[in-house]
């Protein structure tokens, strides 16, 4: 992937829905350039797909963290399915280091984080978590979902 493929994706990452030729033109390459671009990178599986982000994703959970969470011997599994069986847990991630899973998390009030981090806390399998709020957006790949999330 070169740095034309790099600054397509971007402009795609922000806009998956803007056209090849407003593409080209801010590229500064033919509508054609573009095309072929987009269908390599589609056929080699670097853009997986496309997707819609509502309003309602970016701010209906304006309190937002993550928790790093370390997991007891081997219920990694366990507590993942755990975790995704929770509403307010937007994504889980395996990591390296000192915890072993983060947590992404949303909700409408810190009271209601404060009540998803005690049910978090009762989960079989997990020793310590540690958990961050996120404070503002500057900068994401979901689709300016910063911008959103700052309305």
């Amino acid at each position: 992937m070169d740095e034309l493929d790099q600054r397509l994706i971007t402009l795609l990452r922000r806009n998956g829905r803007r056209g090849v030729s407003d593409l080209a033109l801010e590229l500064s390459v033919s509508r054609a350039t573009v095309r072929a671009r987009i269908e390599r990178l589609e056929q080699a599986g670097e853009i997986v797909g496309y997707t819609v982000i509502l309003r309602a994703d970016a701010v209906s959970a304006p309190v937002r963290g993550i928790t790093l969470i370390e997991v007891e011997g081997r219920a990694k599994d366990r507590v993942v399915a755990a975790l995704t069986g929770f509403a307010e847990v937007t994504a889980v991630h395996t990591t390296s280091g000192k915890w072993d899973l983060v947590a992404e998390l949303g909700t409408d009030s810190l009271t209601a984080l404060d009540g998803v981090l005690t049910r978090l806390r009762l989960i079989a399998g997990i020793a310590a978590s540690e958990t961050h709020l996120l404070l503002a957006t500057p900068r994401s790949s979901r689709a300016g979902l910063g911008p959103l999330a700052q309305r």
